[in-house]
């Protein structure tokens, strides 16, 4: 039974716009990262009545015997597809800035604000990995980590001009915008979310001071309630608010055992050399690489494991004590766990965070 009394929370979906989802395993039901797949789990979003859709930005994969996101769609404009096939569900869609000038992402979002009547977002990733971008020749040695959040900064505050201004003019260190217009405006008011990741410090306090909400991490639950903390105070001195948000996946069954066995199932088929490459992409050293596999496991997030009623329990618990403002929720099935979610776990949380 549900008991816990507070303010509203955002449940949202993170669509699995590369093959695998967040599961790294031979044994799941299958997620091809293809638009029918997205499609419909957004749409079930949708009618479920979740508060946003996500999608990632992904470049290359990682291989293995799944090869594992090595196919993805782009993100923005497989949500202008979405956009057009939900009506309530907030629409955010990823954007790399090395990859954009800002005033083409401005009229990207734009775009997709008008597309969706109003209801569009921005996934702000500064960073990346550099074997995606040196594909491409997209990777500039000569930024280091805060220099590319220093260009991420001035890119994004391009960004906000261009939606709220008729003229931007800007000489800054990796910019120029010499009466530089973008018309329409966005519908959204005061304009489209923004919605960021930092991990490091200098990703944080980026994330803090540019986006209306950002998804915090960490090793344990309380590392993650101190990170939401954190970001609430740090952005109080700045005289705002941020929401925080972490991830979830949802592995349900009409009992306990099964549910449990499903989760076995998955790890059973667990793709190591992929978990190995993905852990190599992030800079993981080569002496630790096994023993952070190991405890990495086929699972991406946060797991919740049960009959519905408990996996319920388990997610006003994490919410509560990571002190967070959403979830955003992943499934090895996302049309079954999303009619599952709307029927039977959604009342209950609007219930209690209401």
């Amino acid at each position: 039974m549900l008991h816990r009394p507070s303010k509203h929370k955002d449940f949202g979906v993170f669509l699995p716009v590369a093959n695998g989802g967040w599961i790294i395993s031979k044994t799941t039901p299958t997620l091809d990262g293809l638009y029918q797949q997205n499609r419909a789990a957004a749409v079930a979003a949708d009618q479920n009545g979740l508060d946003f859709v996500m999608s990632m930005g992904k470049f290359r994969g990682f291989g293995g015997e799944t090869d594992h996101w090595g196919t993805s769609l782009e993100s923005v404009t497989m949500m202008a597809g979405i956009a057009e096939a939900t009506t309530n569900v907030k629409i955010w869609a990823t954007v790399h800035p090395l990859l954009q000038n800002p005033a083409v992402a401005a009229k990207m979002i734009t775009t997709l604000d008008h597309i969706s009547g109003g209801r569009a977002g921005l996934n702000i990733v500064a960073g990346a990995y550099k074997g995606e971008f040196d594909q491409m020749g997209a990777w500039d040695d000569s930024l280091d980590h805060d220099a590319r959040y220093a260009y991420t900064e001035e890119w994004t505050s391009i960004v906000k001009r261009l939606w709220g201004e008729d003229s931007v003019d800007h000489q800054g260190r990796f910019f120029t915008m010499k009466d530089c217009q973008s018309k329409p405006k966005p519908l959204s008011r005061p304009r489209p979310d923004l919605i960021c990741a930092g991990v490091s410090d200098r990703g944080f306090q980026f994330s803090v001071r540019e986006a209306d909400a950002c998804f915090i991490g960490g090793r344990s639950l309380d590392e993650q309630r101190d990170a939401s903390r954190r970001a609430k105070a740090f952005a109080e001195t700045l005289g705002k608010t941020i929401k925080t948000y972490a991830m979830c996946t949802v592995v349900h069954a009409e009992t306990d055992a099964k549910a449990e066995a499903l989760v076995e199932h998955y790890k059973s088929g667990v793709d190591m050399a992929a978990i190995l490459a993905m852990l190599r992409s992030w800079g993981v050293p080569a002496d630790k690489l096994d023993a952070v596999a190991a405890h990495q496991g086929a699972f991406m997030t946060k797991t919740v494991v049960g009959t519905p009623a408990n996996c319920a329990e388990q997610i006003a618990g994490y919410v509560d004590h990571v002190e967070l403002d959403g979830l955003m929720l992943i499934f090895p099935d996302y049309v079954e766990g999303l009619d599952m979610f709307g029927a039977d776990i959604l009342p209950g949380l609007r219930a209690v965070y209401s």
